[in-house]
């Protein structure tokens, strides 16, 4: 047993006193002369032992009266080995797009918020996190209205990284008992390497399930056809039964454009194709109905008018192969002689193509030199009998490179880097029966950027990154074959496309991506970009010709955005939510040996109450003080 107020047990040395007086009473007794009658002193014996019978019963009486009502002050108790020690509670509250899942009607976060809010202790002081927010050292009534609005996110934390979220929140204190609820469905992307069961923490698991484990998800959408008159818009989804089909929807802005049925094979996969005007702006939004989560049953895209890749080659021999890979649908070709060239035209383009040349003038380096600092994509192409220190000049002064010497052997390509960005989705697996160009004289190069192509023996063939490319060999046919190669086309096709980078179909959130807006700003102006009820500003870099705007934690909501200049609409850009919670798929949570796993919030409080559980005997001993008291009346009234 034990007390709550334990000083005060000193009182019981006061029980002495009274026993004291009872035992050694200062009253003299007089002798007083009477009659010697017999009878007479019988009586007097007798009483004198009635009398003594009672004073020890009132003794015993008022001595466990007043010990009864000291213990009752010092408050008795007991209790469990850990109910008086500090306590401290985190709560990870799992707000992601998996927590739409309904239960009876009710989301599974909504369930939870309503569970906490009923269940908590309204004095108590905790901490609470989401995967997005954070609530330090605050009481439920602080955060009631705060929790009842809180939007879900594409963000999932998974648990180490719960775990170290968590530490930041408890004390440094090593002697209170630190408990961490962790409210979540537990996806399988939760999972880590190693458990997140540090011995200072006392997990609770509140695993919570739908009862219907499904979902139907517009994944992707992708489009084939473009600069045809009839474009194909092919939308892919997952999650569906074989055994229905589900309405999807395609809308232009508010106008519905057309409308399908999405049907599911035996993999619950489908895929649905609309036809839709080629070259025509469209802001387009595809909807479909499902019981399931509903962040992914909207997804946004948007085709921009297409603004064409200005291309400026400078030649001293025949390069028709340039306009056959460079067509008009998609890019602005011109073709200068080198004494033809008018210097200034480079100051409008993209890209610059030196091909053939013997030497590369002084002049001509100082404007290209200019080119590539205002962020334009060079691609040098040298010729057999190029002026080797005209070419090191001009290379060494952007990137450290430098031919060295000619090599005249009959050699082949070899080796592509197939996870270079000018190849990363050019392939759909890496091929090793590609039938390799050859070479007959090419240049070795000492430089620091990577290879994209090497030749057999590991000389690079074509090496570069981020708008400058250097072959080390001329594409004449004389000399290679490379233009009769497959491989040329994404070659060029994919440098010339780098060098603007326009936006695609759709991005994802939370997913860093850079778009190139064709405009020119001046000096004091910036970009914005704003949908209905939210605009921010991109961190966005300016060009003469062109601002390249990166997104990477902004926007933070799904939906077309507005590109504008001092608020004239420029383009519009789409970003959707990515998919990665539309998979119901859950971990196992047997695995957590160490971890209490509970399926409701109620049923954790409960433990917790119990582990805090204290048995208070006071109003026991102020009864018994009572009895006591009624005890002594009676022994007074009805003892003689």
């Amino acid at each position: 047993m034990q007390f709550k107020h334990p000083e005060i047990l000193w009182a019981l040395f006061l029980l002495i006193i009274p026993l004291f007086i009872h035992l050694f009473q200062l009253r003299r007794f007089q002798k007083t002369p009477f009659t010697n009658v017999a009878m007479l002193q019988k009586v007097v014996s007798e009483s004198r032992k009635s009398n003594s019978l009672k004073k020890w019963l009132l003794l015993f009486t008022r001595l466990l009266l007043l010990a009864a009502l000291i213990l009752a002050f010092a408050q008795p108790f007991v209790s469990s080995g850990t109910a008086l020690q500090q306590k401290e509670t985190v709560i990870y509250l799992d707000d992601s797009f998996s927590m739409q899942a309904k239960e009876n009607g009710l989301s599974l976060f909504e369930k939870a918020i309503q569970d906490l809010i009923k269940n908590v202790d309204p004095e108590s002081v905790f901490s609470l996190f989401t995967n997005t927010q954070t609530f330090t050292n605050i009481q439920i009534k602080d955060i009631q209205n705060n929790l009842l609005s809180l939007p879900y996110t594409y963000k999932q934390l998974n648990l180490e990284e719960i775990e170290l979220k968590a530490n930041t929140l408890f004390s440094k204190s090593g002697n209170s008992i630190k408990n961490l609820m962790v409210i979540s469905d537990f996806q399988d992307r939760m999972a880590t390497g190693t458990q997140p069961l540090d011995s200072a923490l006392r997990p609770y698991f509140v695993s919570l399930r739908p009862r219907e484990v499904r979902n139907v998800s517009m994944d992707s959408v992708f489009l084939s056809d473009r600069f045809s008159d009839q474009a194909k818009l092919t939308v892919l989804l997952s999650g569906g039964n074989p055994e229905e089909a589900l309405p999807l929807s395609l809308y232009n802005d508010e106008n519905l454009i057309a409308k399908t049925a999405a049907k599911f094979g035996e993999n619950a996969k489908a895929k649905v194709e609309f036809s839709i005007p080629g070259n025509e702006k469209i802001n387009g939004r595809l909807t479909l109905v499902d019981n399931g989560l509903a962040y992914d049953n909207t997804f946004y895209f948007n085709i921009n008018e297409t603004e064409k890749i200005k291309v400026l080659a400078i030649s001293e021999s025949d390069n028709d192969y340039l306009s056959r890979l460079f067509t008009e649908d998609e890019f602005a070709l011109q073709s200068f002689r080198l004494n033809q060239l008018d210097y200034s035209k480079l100051d409008d383009q993209n890209v610059v193509i030196l091909d053939d040349l013997k030497a590369i003038p002084n002049s001509l380096q100082n404007v290209l030199r200019t080119f590539r600092d205002n962020g334009g994509t060079l691609i040098v192409i040298p010729s057999i009998s190029s002026d080797l220190a005209s070419y090191n000049s001009f290379l060494s002064s952007l990137s450290n490179i430098r031919f060295t010497e000619k090599v005249s052997t009959n050699t082949k390509l070899t080796t592509i880097a197939f996870d270079h960005p000018l190849y990363r989705n050019v392939f759909e697996k890496q091929v090793t029966n590609f039938q390799y160009p050859s070479v007959k004289e090419y240049f070795k190069v000492q430089t620091n950027l990577p290879n994209i192509l090497a030749l057999e023996g590991g000389d690079a063939f074509l090496s570069g990154t981020d708008g400058l490319y250097i072959f080390s060999t001329p594409l004449e046919l004389e000399n290679s074959n490379f233009k009769n190669s497959p491989l040329i086309v994404p070659t060029f096709y994919n440098m010339a496309i780098s060098s603007l980078k326009a936006s695609e179909l759709y991005h994802t959130l939370g997913v860093p991506s850079t778009i190139d807006v064709a405009t020119r700003l001046g000096s004091d102006d910036i970009l914005s970009v704003a949908k209905e009820g939210y605009e921010f500003i991109p961190l966005q870099q300016t060009f003469p010709n062109r601002v390249r705007l990166s997104f990477d934690q902004n926007p933070t909501e799904d939906g077309i955005y507005t590109i504008s200049e001092n608020g004239n609409a420029l383009q519009n850009i789409s970003f959707n939510y990515p998919r990665a919670e539309s998979q119901l798929s859950y971990m196992d949570l047997e695995s957590f040996s160490q971890t209490n796993i509970q399926d409701s919030v109620m049923s954790v409080f409960r433990q917790l109450e119990q582990d805090n559980n204290i048995t208070a005997y006071w109003k026991w001993f102020v009864i018994l003080a009572l009895l006591l008291a009624l005890t002594e009346v009676i022994i007074q009234k009805f003892v003689t």
